[in-house]
């Protein structure tokens, strides 16, 4: 994908990634190496893997039983991409008046 698309999806994929730098930064830990570690094991084929902040270190979330419903997920992820395009569509709306 190229070209104002490629912008748009690399910019909210950064803004994601302020979810577990923040649950990291809410524990105590030193969220910047423990983003990068989830990134790397993300990137080596563990897409189950995530913050364990009991053990303050990434861990498979399937074995530490934690898990959170689809239905959850999807519907977050929906609303907070649906009040963004809101804003922007303001942004629009009110210099053309």
């Amino acid at each position: 994908m190229g070209g104002i698309n490629s912008v748009c999806i690399q910019e909210y994929a950064d803004c994601l990634e302020t979810i577990p730098y923040t649950l990291a930064q809410n524990a105590g830990l030193k969220a910047i190496e423990v983003v990068t570690d989830l990134r790397n094991r993300h990137a080596e084929g563990a897409p189950n893997a995530g913050v364990n902040v009991r053990k303050g270190e990434i861990s498979d979330m399937i074995e530490e039983k934690v898990v959170q419903p689809l239905l959850v997920s999807h519907s977050a992820m929906s609303l907070a991409t649906e009040s963004c395009i809101m804003i922007l569509k303001i942004d629009d709306i009110v210099p053309a008046r």
